[in-house]
């Protein structure tokens, strides 16, 4: 099941995550459809989830990392 998180962010309106097959998915404000990312350690959703700015840790950690 996806639990998901709403973020303050001007870019990124939540983020979802499920354990049983460490898919991350990101709802972007400005685009459709949400975004599937593969392989995503919890720590690394966690760690997002919580970020000062998600939008950077976005661009530093996540974005063509984990590309389905």
């Amino acid at each position: 099941m996806t639990e998901w998180v709403n973020v303050r962010s001007t870019a990124i309106r939540r983020i979802g995550y499920d354990s049983g097959s460490m898919r991350m998915y990101i709802d972007f404000e400005d685009s459709d459809p949400v975004y599937t990312f593969c392989r995503v350690p919890e720590r690394v959703f966690r760690e997002f989830v919580n970020a000062r700015s998600v939008g950077q840790y976005y661009h530093q950690y996540i974005k063509d990392r984990y590309d389905c």
